[in-house]
């Protein structure tokens, strides 16, 4: 598993309108990338709008939702609440992978693999600043926009 002070695995993923972003995009300002389990979810659903409310109030750090789904279902989500940041399809899984966040998970008894809720404070280097695992949905862009301080 990554830990702080790890530079950030390189990844190239499509956001909710077709255009490739890759870690190469971020450098020179600081990122925060949050992963979540789906779209329009009730949990997903409450984080996306919390960090929609606070972007305005984020200085100089850019923005980023990455979860399984695919392009057209984030496009659905950023205009159905209004977000004002990228969300990237990460549909193979590949970069939760990297991050050791894709893992089994259980609910109503069943097991299947998904996204452990998690997000990633970058520096303008692409070097991972803060980390934050098994993170709940309610008053995590709160928390992390205090980190930014």
């Amino acid at each position: 598993m990554i830990e702080e002070g790890a530079q950030f695995p390189d990844f190239s993923l499509s956001d909710q309108d077709g255009n490739t972003v890759s870690l190469a995009d971020l450098k020179g300002r600081r990122a925060v990338i949050y992963f979540y389990p789906k779209d329009d979810t009730t949990g997903c659903t409450a984080e996306a709008c919390e960090f929609r409310d606070v972007v305005p109030t984020v200085e100089g750090a850019r923005i980023i939702g990455v979860s399984p789904d695919g392009v057209k279902s984030h496009r659905k989500f950023v205009d159905k609440y209004g977000l004002n940041f990228t969300l990237l399809a990460d549909e193979g899984h590949e970069l939760a992978d990297q991050l050791g966040i894709w893992v089994e998970k259980s609910m109503y008894g069943k097991t299947y693999m998904g996204i452990e809720r998690s997000t990633y404070v970058l520096d303008p280097n692409g070097k991972i600043e803060k980390i934050y695992r098994k993170v709940k949905p309610q008053g995590h862009a709160a928390e992390v926009l205090a980190a930014l301080g």
